[in-house]
C-alpha cells in the first residue's frame, strides 16, 4: 500500500507531474532516497550560482530551496491533519507570497542544508508511524480532495521536480 500507486481521486491533477516522477517508489524508502539525493545535490551546488536567476522574475536557487522547505512542511502538515481525521478544509498557499519575505538570499547554503536535513528526518519519522488507514484518509486542501498518502508522496515528487529544474535551468 505504501508504493506510489496513488489514485487520481486522491489529489488535484495539478500535482500529476510530481507523481509521474515516482513510478514504483515506496514511501519511506523514497523519502530516505530523496533525502540522500537532495543532500548530495546540495553539496555539489556551486556557490557562485546560489543567487543566480536564469530569467528576470524567477527565483534564485536559494529561494527555490526555501520553497522546497516551505512546501515540504505544508504537505506534511496536510498529511498529518488528514491522517488524524481532521475534516477542516485547508487553504492553499501562494508560493510567491511565501518566498518574497523569506530572505532566502541572506541565508547560507549550510543553513538551508541543515534545515532540510532536520525537516526530512522529522517527516520520515512522521510517515513511518502512519499505517495504511491513516495514509488513505482524505481531506480538503486548496479546494481539492487530497489523501495523506498523496501529500506524503508529493514531498518526494516535488523535490525531484525542483532538483531537475535547477539542473536544467540554473547550472
Amino acid at each position: 500500500m505504501n508504493v506510489a500507486v496513488v489514485e487520481k481521486h486522491e489529489y488535484n491533477p495539478y500535482y500529476q507531474p510530481y507523481f509521474d516522477k515516482m513510478s514504483g517508489v515506496e514511501l519511506i524508502e523514497g523519502l530516505k532516497e530523496d533525502h540522500r539525493d537532495t543532500l548530495s545535490f546540495l553539496d555539489k551546488l556551486p556557490e557562485n550560482k546560489l543567487e543566480y536567476r536564469y530569467e528576470e522574475g524567477k527565483w534564485t536557487i536559494k529561494e527555490l530551496l526555501v520553497h522546497l522547505l516551505d512546501a515540504e512542511r505544508i504537505f506534511a502538515y496536510r498529511a498529518l491533519r488528514f491522517a488524524r481525521k481532521d475534516t477542516t478544509p485547508l487553504a492553499g498557499f501562494e508560493q510567491d507570497d511565501y518566498v518574497r519575505p523569506s530572505k532566502a538570499n541572506s541565508r547560507s547554503l549550510s543553513s538551508l542544508r541543515n534545515e532540510f536535513n532536520a525537516l526530512r528526518l522529522a517527516n520520515i519519522e512522521l510517515f513511518k508511524n502512519m499505517d495504511d488507514e491513516m495514509l488513505r484518509e482524505i481531506g480538503m486542501a486548496s479546494g481539492s480532495d487530497m489523501s495523506s498518502r498523496a501529500a506524503a508522496f508529493m514531498i518526494i515528487g516535488h523535490s525531484r521536480h525542483h532538483r531537475q529544474i535547477i539542473e536544467e535551468r540554473y547550472l
